[in-house]
């Protein structure tokens, strides 16, 4: 059997590890070809000694000339945003895993669905910012998307080979995070929410999980990847996060995807879809009691939940301003600029600043990299920085 050679874009990130471990795993199956990052010097060069790929990007080429100094020949070693944006369009890959943080691996993304090639898509916010023009990119040129995310992972496989008119809803899970029980604290610190009851993640996404906006995100990308609409997609709180999304059709008929809370599960899924192989990750143990609870969201507790419906409400340009001055808030917070309460403030008032113009029936891609960048400045304004 010929290997799949794969491209773990990301690679020094949790998912990016991740990836690298469910790749090292089906070695018989995958061949990894490239891996990349941006500045992350150190790591990479550390991953490239492990697992050895042709490959090594860096975004930032002065992080590149560091990582040829350090590796020499045995490496093609590629630096700049060029590189990262052009090398998926090349016949050197068939799967591309893209595990960079924000809207960085756009461009990388759009050069593999130009080949019709598999996207293992890991960066939410490319499909809660460009999630239209993107999915329509993905059909014209028979690419194929897969979500690594437990949720999302979830509901393709309750979903897959169905007739999706058959369904009532989609019901996706969320821990609750370390403010579940009480609604996050306006005056949380940064060691508070950053401490998360079941998964470990990077920061922004943790912080994320703490307000609930990645659950919105996940309900964006929901409606985006599968087509429903916004009333068909909700989500509860299920603190064990054993259960990650539940499909319920017209029958009454619910379809549920269980897992122990593990990325490696999901990165797989997309990797070998749409066949199963052994992994890494545990098995449910039935032998032994399991509770499982259900809780409603509180959105009033919970306010940047339904700051994402009211973005989805205003379209694509509503979801790309929600995503930007979500961004902008997240990293004020972390850098100790604004409180933890303030940031669906922040979110809110962009959203009014912008949703208020005339609503675009279909964005483009450039029309909405405009729009992120002008919210992402008016939401630097309100807090008052550069």
């Amino acid at each position: 059997m010929r290997r799949a050679k794969i491209a773990v874009f990301g690679s020094t990130g949790s998912v990016g590890k991740s990836a690298l471990a469910v790749i090292e795993h089906l070695a018989d199956r995958f061949q990894l070809v490239a891996i990349a990052a941006h500045q992350s010097v150190a790591e990479i060069c550390l991953q490239a000694e492990r697992y050895q790929p042709r490959y090594v990007l860096l975004s930032d080429k002065q992080a590149a000339e560091r990582v040829k100094s350090r590796l020499g020949r045995r490496f093609r070693v590629l630096g700049g945003k060029e590189a990262l944006e052009q090398f998926p369009d090349s016949h050197e890959i068939d799967t591309l895993v893209m595990a960079m943080s924000g809207t960085a691996g756009l461009g990388a993304v759009l050069a593999a669905l130009r080949q019709g090639k598999k996207v293992a898509l890991a960066s939410k916010e490319l499909l809660v910012v460009y999630g239209e023009p993107l999915m329509r990119f993905s059909r014209r040129y028979h690419g194929t998307v897969l979500p690594v995310d437990s949720e999302l992972a979830g509901i393709h496989q309750c979903l897959e080979g169905r007739d999706f008119s058959q369904v009532r809803r989609v019901i996706l899970t969320a821990s609750g995070g370390p403010f579940r029980r009480t609604g996050p604290p306006a005056d949380a610190q940064v060691r508070q929410v950053l401490r998360h009851p079941v998964w470990k993640m990077g920061k922004k996404i943790t912080v994320d999980s703490a307000t609930l906006m990645n659950k919105g995100l996940e309900v964006i990308e929901t409606v985006r990847l599968f087509g429903f609409t916004p009333d068909q997609v909700t989500a509860v709180i299920h603190p064990e996060s054993v259960v990650h999304a539940l499909v319920e059709f017209r029958d009454g008929s619910l379809l549920a995807q269980l897992s122990v809370p593990d990325m490696r599960l999901p990165i797989q899924y997309c990797l070998t879809w749409p066949e199963r192989e052994g992994s890494l990750v545990q098995f449910l143990d039935f032998e032994q009691r399991m509770k499982l609870h259900f809780l409603p969201v509180d959105q009033a507790r919970f306010p940047c939940v339904q700051l994402a419906y009211r973005a989805l409400a205003a379209g694509s340009g509503g979801t790309c301003v929600l995503n930007a001055a979500n961004d902008v808030a997240v990293e004020a917070f972390l850098q100790g600029q604004i409180a933890f309460g303030e940031i669906p403030d922040i979110i809110r008032q962009t959203l009014a600043q912008f949703t208020g113009e005339k609503k675009r029936k279909r964005f483009s891609i450039p029309l909405l990299q405009q729009l992120e960048q002008r919210a992402g400045e008016f939401a630097r304004k309100l807090i008052g920085i550069n």
